[in-house]
């Protein structure tokens, strides 16, 4: 299972490349500017990383969990704030729209999200609603054959370059079977975003603030069944998570990789700080952790590719998910603390993998509902 065939060491060797000819020499200036180079997006395209496990006739490539997930890790591994992007535009939005669209949604959006012409972003949290999905208060409301849509959203990657948000909307008061999907082009009147400035990590990813305000999309726009559209945003979740714990490996690996290169160069006391016990205590445990976060990730994507029941991936899932981000904190951390005071500022990357890796612990499922998720699958109750 946790054996790389050709195309999985192709993949890993091209994305590895990728980032470290074109990501990590930026990562700190983009961290600085709070921004990436958004011609990075085009590439990303060229690569076909943003396509990956979509049918070719949309621009995509057809390989399977595996493959999208080593992508993932070399991207968190050169800059956290640039797998974000590919995570949320193909993982939650792309995919979501060939799994649920129809042949006019999938000709329309997929070839543009698959090339990067266009990113789209993942409209579900809201100010008061973030793990409670289903209490969101957003609302769609028919007009013959129009929907309208008011309401706010908060924390919304690639919010502001996005040209497509798959927004969530309740249609009706049925609770969680009241939401319905959408997709609607952000330049629809009344669709305003608007950058979330001075966050802890993911500086140069483009997080937002969404506010729709009586935005009309035909009825052709929604995506899926009526009141169907919780169940297309948790099945896209619960297969994210295994991207973010993805991601936080890439973190956690580069925090070591930093920490293995700096402990042989650095002399106290006349020898490298590698000979000291506790300095080599600070890397084994972190090299432990990366390696058990990466096989847990490893099983949860291999589980998607072997057809495995929901109920077996989610639980594989959000245990990557809280293994791998909870990882990429503590490593983070300890590699840090190898670094002493140069780990404190940003000449050198250690303070970036910490503030990033922060919250990873947090979106798509907290570390406290990954929790709730495996403790209900191994009990069958429903904790309070």
């Amino acid at each position: 299972m946790f054996v790389l065939d050709d195309t999985h060491r192709e993949i890993r060797t091209l994305a590895a490349d990728f980032v470290d000819t074109e990501i990590v020499p930026h990562a700190r200036d983009w961290d600085r500017a709070e921004t990436v180079d958004l011609a990075i997006v085009e590439r990303l395209g060229e690569l076909g990383f943003l396509g990956l496990g979509i049918a070719e006739e949309f621009g995509g490539t057809e390989v399977d969990m595996l493959s999208y997930i080593l992508v993932c890790e070399e991207l968190g591994r050169g800059d956290s704030a640039v797998r974000g992007i590919v995570s949320v535009s193909l993982g939650l939005v792309t995919k979501s729209i060939a799994a649920h669209g129809t042949d006019a949604q999938k000709r329309q959006w997929l070839p543009e999200l698959t090339a990067g012409r266009a990113l789209g972003c993942f409209a579900l949290t809201e100010p008061d609603s973030g793990s409670d999905a289903a209490s969101l208060r957003t609302k769609a409301v028919r007009d013959g054959d129009d929907w309208v849509i008011s309401g706010e959203k908060m924390f919304i990657t690639n919010g502001t370059w996005a040209k497509v948000a798959l927004v969530f909307a309740r249609t009706s008061a049925e609770g969680g079977k009241g939401i319905t999907a959408f997709l609607v082009p952000t330049d629809t009147p009344g669709f305003t975003a608007t950058t979330i400035h001075g966050k802890l990590g993911l500086r140069g990813q483009a997080t937002a603030a969404l506010s729709l305000d009586q935005v009309r999309v035909p009825d052709s726009a929604r995506l899926g069944a009526v009141g169907k559209g919780l169940g297309i945003a948790l099945g896209a979740l619960t297969k994210g998570r295994i991207s973010v714990a993805a991601g936080s490996v890439g973190v956690a690996q580069a925090a070591l990789d930093a920490a293995v290169r700096y402990s042989t160069e650095r002399t106290q006391f006349g020898k490298p700080i590698a000979t000291k016990q506790l300095v080599q205590e600070l890397l084994a445990d972190s090299a432990l952790d990366v390696e058990s976060a990466r096989l847990l990730t490893w099983k949860a994507a291999a589980l998607v590719d072997a057809g495995a029941s929901r109920d077996e991936v989610q639980l594989a899932s959000s245990m990557a998910k809280l293994a791998a981000s909870e990882t990429a904190v503590r490593v983070s951390n300890n590699c840090l603390q190898v670094f002493g005071g140069y780990g404190f500022i940003d000449e050198y990357p250690m303070g970036k993998y910490l503030r990033d890796a922060r919250v990873l612990t947090l979106y798509e499922g907290t570390s406290q509902l990954q929790k709730l998720i495996i403790g209900r699958a191994l009990t069958g109750i429903d904790a309070m």
